[in-house]
């Protein structure tokens, strides 16, 4: 059966590469599934979980935003950035979360709303993936 051959690339680097079978990823509108021979595509990406499905197994990373393209089973995203379940530490995910919400609900006035949002965003995603990690019986970070 036909692979997907994936990079996912953040400004530090390469943070996934190799042949999947699907791609589940988070888009502006909600998700999508990429899978062998999909047809060309560029689209921008939401904060969220990026799912691959390589030989049987799920492969999950957090994603803070970015882009994706496909073409000749060939799929690249670019990244703010990217994290492997597995990476998070929940704790600290949890205390992110709860600041960047406590931010918010106290002083919006005083305080750069779009980068309070973007923070917000980015916990939340840390703390979902670090749950189901955690719920999953996976081995946690910290």
């Amino acid at each position: 059966m036909a692979k997907l051959q994936l990079a996912v690339v953040t400004a530090e680097g390469e943070s996934f590469s190799g042949e999947v079978d699907a791609i589940v990823a988070p888009g502006e509108v909600g998700e999508f599934t990429v899978l062998p021979s999909h047809a060309r595509l560029i689209t921008t990406l939401s904060p969220g979980i990026l799912r691959l499905e390589q030989n049987g197994d799920s492969i999950s990373l957090a994603l803070t935003g970015g882009f994706l393209e496909v073409s000749d089973n060939r799929v690249t995203v670019l990244a703010d950035a990217a994290e492997h379940d597995d990476a998070i530490d929940l704790e600290r995910a949890e205390s992110a979360l709860a600041r960047a919400e406590e931010l918010l609900a106290t002083d919006p006035v005083g305080i750069d709303l779009e980068r309070a949002m973007s923070s917000l965003r980015r916990a939340r995603v840390r703390v979902n993936l670090g749950r189901r990690r955690r719920d999953r019986g996976g081995p946690q970070t910290g």
